[in-house]
Protein backbone atom coordinates (compact mmCIF):
# COMPACT_ATOMS: atom_id res chain seq x y z
CA UNK A 1 0.00 0.00 0.00
CA UNK A 2 1.29 3.59 -1.05
CA UNK A 3 2.23 5.90 1.88
CA UNK A 4 0.38 9.39 1.31
CA UNK A 5 2.63 11.77 1.53
CA UNK A 6 2.28 14.99 3.86
CA UNK A 7 4.70 17.81 3.78
CA UNK A 8 5.05 20.01 6.86
CA UNK A 9 6.80 23.41 8.63
CA UNK A 10 8.21 21.72 11.26
CA UNK A 11 10.23 24.34 13.77
CA UNK A 12 12.99 22.22 13.15
CA UNK A 13 11.91 19.34 15.24
CA UNK A 14 11.67 16.70 12.17
CA UNK A 15 13.07 16.32 8.75
CA UNK A 16 11.17 12.83 8.00
CA UNK A 17 8.73 10.81 9.43
CA UNK A 18 7.23 7.76 8.61
CA UNK A 19 4.61 4.98 9.36
CA UNK A 20 3.27 2.12 7.40
CA UNK A 21 1.12 4.60 5.41
CA UNK A 22 2.08 8.22 5.99
CA UNK A 23 5.01 9.88 4.96
CA UNK A 24 5.80 13.72 6.55
CA UNK A 25 9.13 15.63 5.70
CA UNK A 26 9.69 18.89 7.43
CA UNK A 27 9.96 20.93 4.63
CA UNK A 28 11.97 23.53 6.79
CA UNK A 29 15.07 21.45 6.36
CA UNK A 30 15.47 21.21 3.26
CA UNK A 31 15.02 24.92 2.27
CA UNK A 32 18.71 24.85 1.33
CA UNK A 33 22.28 27.01 1.54
CA UNK A 34 20.08 30.33 0.79
CA UNK A 35 17.22 30.13 4.18
CA UNK A 36 17.65 32.69 6.50
CA UNK A 37 17.11 30.00 9.20
CA UNK A 38 18.77 25.98 9.30
CA UNK A 39 19.18 23.65 11.39
CA UNK A 40 21.78 23.92 13.84
CA UNK A 41 23.88 20.88 12.71
CA UNK A 42 27.86 20.29 11.82
CA UNK A 43 28.34 21.46 8.11
CA UNK A 44 29.13 17.18 7.24
CA UNK A 45 25.53 16.80 7.96
CA UNK A 46 23.46 19.76 7.00
CA UNK A 47 24.89 19.12 3.69
CA UNK A 48 22.72 16.47 3.32
CA UNK A 49 19.65 18.39 4.17
CA UNK A 50 18.90 19.82 0.25
CA UNK A 51 16.39 19.21 -2.02
CA UNK A 52 17.94 15.92 -3.66
CA UNK A 53 18.33 14.24 -0.47
CA UNK A 54 14.00 13.84 0.30
CA UNK A 55 13.28 11.00 -1.61
CA UNK A 56 16.32 8.61 -0.73
CA UNK A 57 16.18 9.90 3.03
CA UNK A 58 12.33 8.68 2.74
CA UNK A 59 13.54 5.17 0.61
CA UNK A 60 16.09 4.74 3.70
CA UNK A 61 14.11 5.13 6.51
CA UNK A 62 11.95 2.58 4.39
CA UNK A 63 14.82 -0.07 3.79
CA UNK A 64 15.48 0.38 7.68
CA UNK A 65 12.37 0.01 9.55
CA UNK A 66 11.49 -3.29 10.97
CA UNK A 67 8.56 -4.32 9.34
CA UNK A 68 10.83 -4.77 5.86
CA UNK A 69 14.17 -5.15 7.31
CA UNK A 70 14.03 -8.01 9.30
CA UNK A 71 16.72 -8.88 11.69
CA UNK A 72 17.96 -11.23 14.57
CA UNK A 73 16.96 -9.46 17.73
CA UNK A 74 19.77 -11.50 19.69
CA UNK A 75 22.29 -10.51 17.55
CA UNK A 76 23.62 -6.96 18.82
CA UNK A 77 27.17 -7.16 16.88
CA UNK A 78 28.92 -4.21 14.86
CA UNK A 79 28.58 -6.42 12.02
CA UNK A 80 24.82 -7.41 12.54
CA UNK A 81 23.79 -3.23 12.47
CA UNK A 82 26.64 -3.27 9.48
CA UNK A 83 24.16 -5.81 7.24
CA UNK A 84 20.81 -4.31 8.54
CA UNK A 85 22.64 -0.80 7.38
CA UNK A 86 23.66 -2.50 4.13
CA UNK A 87 20.61 -4.22 3.22
CA UNK A 88 18.78 -0.43 3.77
CA UNK A 89 21.30 1.20 1.25
CA UNK A 90 20.93 -1.85 -1.02
CA UNK A 91 16.74 -1.71 -1.00
CA UNK A 92 17.07 2.54 -1.44
CA UNK A 93 19.77 1.74 -4.68
CA UNK A 94 17.32 -0.82 -6.30
CA UNK A 95 14.42 1.66 -5.37
CA UNK A 96 16.34 4.68 -7.26
CA UNK A 97 19.27 3.44 -9.52
CA UNK A 98 19.79 6.56 -11.09
CA UNK A 99 20.31 8.15 -7.42
CA UNK A 100 24.02 8.59 -7.09
CA UNK A 101 25.69 6.29 -4.45
CA UNK A 102 27.44 9.68 -3.28
CA UNK A 103 23.88 11.01 -2.16
CA UNK A 104 22.46 7.83 -0.95
CA UNK A 105 25.43 7.92 1.48
CA UNK A 106 25.51 11.87 1.89
CA UNK A 107 29.20 11.30 0.62
CA UNK A 108 31.26 14.08 -1.08
CA UNK A 109 32.87 12.61 -4.34
CA UNK A 110 35.93 12.53 -3.18
CA UNK A 111 35.06 10.50 0.04
CA UNK A 112 33.35 8.14 -2.63
CA UNK A 113 36.66 7.89 -4.42
CA UNK A 114 38.58 7.27 -0.94
CA UNK A 115 36.45 4.36 0.64
CA UNK A 116 36.74 2.50 -3.07
CA UNK A 117 40.24 3.37 -3.45
CA UNK A 118 40.99 2.22 0.33
CA UNK A 119 38.61 -0.67 0.50
CA UNK A 120 41.01 -3.50 1.36
CA UNK A 121 42.47 -0.48 4.25
CA UNK A 122 39.22 -0.42 5.41
CA UNK A 123 38.30 -3.50 5.98
CA UNK A 124 41.83 -4.38 7.20
CA UNK A 125 41.04 -2.22 10.09
CA UNK A 126 37.90 -3.30 10.70
CA UNK A 127 39.52 -7.01 11.39
CA UNK A 128 42.36 -5.60 13.04
CA UNK A 129 40.78 -3.83 15.67
CA UNK A 130 37.83 -6.67 16.15
CA UNK A 131 35.32 -4.35 15.19
CA UNK A 132 33.13 -6.85 13.75
CA UNK A 133 32.07 -9.21 16.55
CA UNK A 134 31.78 -6.38 19.24
CA UNK A 135 29.04 -5.67 21.07
CA UNK A 136 30.31 -2.21 22.76
CA UNK A 137 28.29 0.62 22.13
CA UNK A 138 31.67 2.71 22.04
CA UNK A 139 33.27 0.93 19.25
CA UNK A 140 30.37 0.29 16.96
CA UNK A 141 29.71 4.65 17.64
CA UNK A 142 33.26 4.69 15.71
CA UNK A 143 32.53 3.24 12.99
CA UNK A 144 29.10 3.11 12.54
CA UNK A 145 27.92 7.04 14.25
CA UNK A 146 27.70 10.36 12.73
CA UNK A 147 31.24 11.55 12.67
CA UNK A 148 33.34 13.92 10.10
CA UNK A 149 35.97 11.12 9.87
CA UNK A 150 36.72 7.67 10.59
CA UNK A 151 40.15 8.26 12.17
CA UNK A 152 40.78 4.99 13.34
CA UNK A 153 41.24 4.59 9.27
CA UNK A 154 42.87 7.73 8.25
CA UNK A 155 42.24 10.77 8.16
CA UNK A 156 40.33 10.79 4.86
CA UNK A 157 37.81 8.28 5.83
CA UNK A 158 34.46 9.06 6.17
CA UNK A 159 32.07 8.92 9.13
CA UNK A 160 29.91 5.80 9.07
CA UNK A 161 32.17 3.94 7.10
CA UNK A 162 30.19 0.66 8.64
CA UNK A 163 27.18 1.27 6.63
CA UNK A 164 29.26 1.58 3.44
CA UNK A 165 31.30 -1.90 4.45
CA UNK A 166 27.74 -3.11 5.41
CA UNK A 167 26.38 -2.08 2.15
CA UNK A 168 29.56 -3.80 0.35
CA UNK A 169 28.86 -6.69 1.79
CA UNK A 170 25.24 -7.07 1.01
CA UNK A 171 26.08 -6.02 -2.50
CA UNK A 172 28.27 -8.98 -3.00
CA UNK A 173 25.49 -11.63 -1.48
CA UNK A 174 23.13 -10.80 -4.03
CA UNK A 175 26.00 -11.15 -6.72
CA UNK A 176 26.43 -14.29 -5.21
CA UNK A 177 23.21 -15.61 -5.24
CA UNK A 178 21.63 -13.82 -8.03
CA UNK A 179 18.39 -16.40 -7.77
CA UNK A 180 17.50 -13.96 -4.48
CA UNK A 181 15.04 -11.35 -4.44
CA UNK A 182 15.31 -8.04 -3.08
CA UNK A 183 11.84 -9.46 -1.24
CA UNK A 184 13.94 -12.19 0.08
CA UNK A 185 17.09 -10.53 0.84
CA UNK A 186 15.17 -7.75 3.47
CA UNK A 187 13.43 -11.12 5.09
CA UNK A 188 16.65 -12.83 5.96
CA UNK A 189 17.50 -11.95 9.35
CA UNK A 190 20.58 -13.76 9.41
CA UNK A 191 23.85 -11.09 9.24
CA UNK A 192 26.01 -14.07 9.56
CA UNK A 193 24.23 -15.75 6.79
CA UNK A 194 24.72 -13.00 4.51
CA UNK A 195 28.01 -11.92 5.56
CA UNK A 196 29.88 -15.60 4.98
CA UNK A 197 27.94 -16.35 1.71
CA UNK A 198 28.95 -12.98 0.62
CA UNK A 199 32.86 -14.01 0.46
CA UNK A 200 33.05 -10.45 1.12
CA UNK A 201 37.38 -10.21 1.75
CA UNK A 202 38.92 -6.94 -0.60
CA UNK A 203 42.84 -7.37 -0.40
CA UNK A 204 44.73 -5.05 1.53
CA UNK A 205 48.32 -4.20 0.02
Amino acid sequence: QLPRVQTAITGMESDVFITDSLVVIGLDYYLGEGARYRPVMYDYILRRYQRNFVVPSVMLLIGISGQLNKVDEQDHTALADMITYGKAYYFAKQMLPCTPDSVLLGYTSREMEGCKKFEGLIWYRLIEDQVLYSNVHAIKQKFLGERPKTLEVGNECPGRIGMWVGWQIVSHYMKEHPEVSLSELMQTASAQKIFKESRYKPKYD
